[in-house]
């Protein structure tokens, strides 16, 4: 239930972006695309829309990832990159409603936490529609290859220039690294599984609900 987290007593006064609603011209709010409407083998495991997470509790009613247009194509040729090399790429969180976000930052107690996550204030690169969290899974296997830390792990171990991780670990962090910059997506310093789409600040932030985009 998202209901008990918006309702947190700690949740900060801050009131939702003066922004685009369902109702807007797609061309005036992003044109969110679904991924695997784009290319179905694209795996999802939408962490959010579960209780595995950082906050234990499900924030998302539907398992879906939407990305803005031009940023899910360059996702979708990502992924094909990837398969090229036996592996694909499986998605943790896309398009975020600022909502969640302001939910997420009143769930997490002031302190070094927060430099992991999005002030409200500000909406994140994730309500834009232009941030994407991911890993690689092996095709032949399935499974997710090793990375360093698991998602969303607020240690060293997620920070990109961590080293003391199993070679493997390390040569598939530059691998996703390498097929996302390819695509003009940039990471971020201290989560190795985050990328944002260039030209990120066009967007608009953002607060439409996953059953309002279609």
């Amino acid at each position: 239930m998202i209901a008990p987290l918006l309702a947190c007593d700690r949740s900060e006064k801050i009131a939702p972006p003066a922004r685009p609603s369902a109702a807007t011209p797609k061309s005036d709010r992003g044109d969110l695309v679904e991924l695997i409407q784009l290319d179905s083998s694209i795996r999802l495991d939408i962490r959010y829309a579960t209780a595995n997470n950082f906050t234990g509790r499900k924030l998302y009613p539907q398992a879906r990832a939407f990305l803005v247009r031009p940023a899910a194509e360059a996702l979708i040729r990502a992924h094909r990159a990837a398969q090229s090399e036996g592996f694909g790429l499986m998605i943790y969180d896309a398009y975020r409603p600022w909502r969640i976000t302001k939910a997420l930052w009143d769930a997490t107690p002031p302190g070094p936490k927060r430099n992991y996550v999005a002030n409200p204030k500000k909406g994140s690169r994730h309500n834009r529609g232009c941030a994407v969290d991911l890993t690689l899974h092996d095709l032949v296997t399935g499974r997710q290859v090793e990375m360093p830390s698991g998602y969303d792990e607020f240690t060293q171990r997620a920070h990109r220039d961590f080293m003391q991780a199993s070679p493997e670990a390390i040569a598939n962090r530059a691998r996703l690294e390498s097929l996302m910059e390819a695509e003009g997506c940039r990471g971020i310093s201290n989560e190795w599984w985050h990328f944002d789409f260039i030209g990120w600040e066009n967007f608009p932030i953002l607060d439409i609900a996953f059953d309002e985009i279609g």
